[in-house]
């Protein structure tokens, strides 16, 4: 259903900090015609928790609407509030995405049963795929495969962004919730090794400058070309470690004005990057071939 290079996109905005409704169109459109095989608007990366509901609302319905069906999209509808999580499961079913990713609750710090509680809730209300996304660095409690195991019997839960970065988790979770469960690595520098592990794709940061690259890799794994899968995760490795010198989604949006498809504009309490910084993830993209 869900597999290769996903992007976790990137809200643009201008510089007084609106959203860029014009430029997130190009870029969805660009994002297609570079291989991209799935969307995943206003996740962490676009800025969910700094968006109005109405914005939130808005950037899933241009991403539906530009994508026409070329590709799957995952539309972002996770909350630390149940209700909310779930009328924003509602909105995307009503506007025709794919699917709904949904963050594990932060700050609450609910137990495995309040997760899974949680979950169902939001499959029982809504029919539509739910994708659990399990992030413990930023939401700080972390869903146990038993509990994944739990979820993935009902029949809307069909899989997780990953972003533990361990890569033990891939294994016990395909014996725990089957192989059809769908599992994306959510850390781009473990892509490969995850698909090694059993997973399916990737949701990844980079891909929002390098979506040619990171298709390209996921095609030659899943085309059997390893050496050539391995050779393109190497090039990006620079890129990778830039995207994360400072808190995501800040030296991505940076790269991303680079292109000339945003501002660098990222909402407080997220400060500009350093300029070190700037320097850090315009040297990577020259070196990964992005920039003349």
């Amino acid at each position: 259903m869900f597999k290769g290079s996903l992007v976790a996109l990137v809200t643009p905005m201008r510089e007084d900090g609106s959203v860029d409704e014009k430029s997130l169109e190009r870029f969805v459109d660009w994002q297609i015609e570079q291989g991209t095989n799935g969307l995943i608007p206003v996740g962490t990366t676009g800025e969910s928790p700094t968006l109005s509901h109405d914005e939130h609302r808005r950037v899933v319905e241009i991403t539906v609407a530009v994508a026409r069906g070329r590709v799957p999209v995952i539309a972002g509808a996770g909350s630390n509030s149940t209700s909310e999580a779930i009328a924003l499961t509602r909105h995307a079913k009503q506007i025709g995405a794919d699917a709904a990713l949904i963050v594990t609750p932060y700050y609450n710090k609910p137990t495995q049963e309040g997760l899974y509680l949680h979950y169902m809730a939001i499959a029982e209300a809504v029919d539509l795929p739910i994708v659990v996304y399990n992030i413990p660095g930023r939401s700080v409690v972390d869903m146990t495969v038993e509990t994944m195991a739990r979820l993935a019997k009902h029949p809307n839960i069909v899989g997780v962004k990953d972003a533990t970065a361990n890569l033990a988790r891939p294994l016990h979770t395909r014996r725990s919730c089957g192989s059809g469960f769908i599992q994306l690595s959510g850390e781009d520098h473990t892509a490969i090794s995850f698909l090694a592990a059993g997973g399916d794709g990737c949701i990844s940061v980079s891909a929002n400058v390098a979506p040619g690259l990171c298709a390209e890799m996921h095609a030659a794994w899943q085309a059997g070309n390893v050496d050539e899968a391995i050779a393109i995760q190497d090039r990006l490795v620079p890129l990778h470690d830039a995207m994360f010198c400072e808190t995501s989604p800040g030296p991505v949006k940076y790269a991303a004005s680079l292109l000339g498809f945003t501002s660098s504009q990222c909402r407080l309490p997220l400060a500009p990057i350093a300029q070190s910084s700037r320097e850090r993830v315009r040297a990577a993209m020259l070196e990964v071939g992005l920039l003349n």
